[in-house]
């Protein structure tokens, strides 16, 4: 069986939810800010305790969707995310970060 991953979409707009560190340098005035890292779950649960530990104030406005890995790297191209944040734990939250290049 092939492994699915769970994402949280924004039920208002269809956004993702995403991580954006924090820069380590100044931003280019000239250059669009990073769209930061599609957060990605192993379990639709994970992703709802993510929610329920670190937004409980918005967890209605998300809804969870299903991804497989074929459709990531498709995914990852059309929102031009800088790549993924496998979270590893939620309620820490543990993440990894991958870089999509």
């Amino acid at each position: 069986m092939a492994q699915i991953y769970y994402l949280l979409r924004s039920r208002a707009d269809g956004s993702y939810l995403v991580a954006r560190p924090h820069p380590t340098t100044p931003a280019d005035p000239d250059q669009p800010p990073p769209t930061g890292y599609l957060l990605v779950f192993t379990a639709d649960y994970d992703a709802l305790s993510y929610l329920n530990a670190h937004a409980p104030d918005v967890r209605d406005q998300f809804a969870v969707e299903t991804i497989t890995p074929s459709s990531l790297k498709p995914l990852l191209g059309r929102w031009n995310f800088q790549g993924l944040g496998l979270v590893q734990d939620p309620r820490l939250p543990e993440v990894e970060f991958l870089n999509r290049s």
